[in-house]
Parts: structure tokens; C-alpha cells; sequence
């Protein structure tokens, strides 16, 4: 997979499809495991400010690991 388009360059209709295509959502929470992964909320909610060029990919993803 691509890496995530960098917050300078991107905007934010791709940084959404980048993390929509990373994280999609599969409706059975008990073999996917994203839910527990972001603590409840869905991948769009969890990166909403990557996704809104306030914070980077990377940054964002350590408040869940």
C-alpha cells in the first residue's frame, strides 16, 4: 500500500480516501478488530485531524498504538 499523503501536499478529499481505502470498515467488529484498535470510533473519527491537515499521519497513529 501507498504511503499516507503528507498533510502539505495533499487535500483533504485525498487524506479521507487514504484512510476510508487503509481502514475500511468490514461491519463484523469481532473479525476486523478496527473498533477495539481505535478505542470505539471509526477510522474516519479516529484520524479526523490528519484528515483536516491540523496533525500528521504518523502522529496520529501513535495515540493508538
Amino acid at each position: 500500500m501507498n504511503s499516507a499523503p503528507d498533510i502539505s501536499g495533499s487535500s483533504v478529499e485525498e487524506r479521507r480516501e487514504y484512510i476510508k481505502s487503509r481502514y475500511p470498515c468490514i461491519a463484523d467488529c469481532d473479525m476486523c478488530g478496527l473498533c477495539t484498535v481505535f478505542h470505539g470510533k471509526d477510522a474516519e473519527l479516529a484520524y479526523e485531524d490528519y484528515i483536516n491537515g491540523k496533525r500528521t499521519y504518523e502522529d496520529v497513529s501513535s495515540d493508538y498504538k
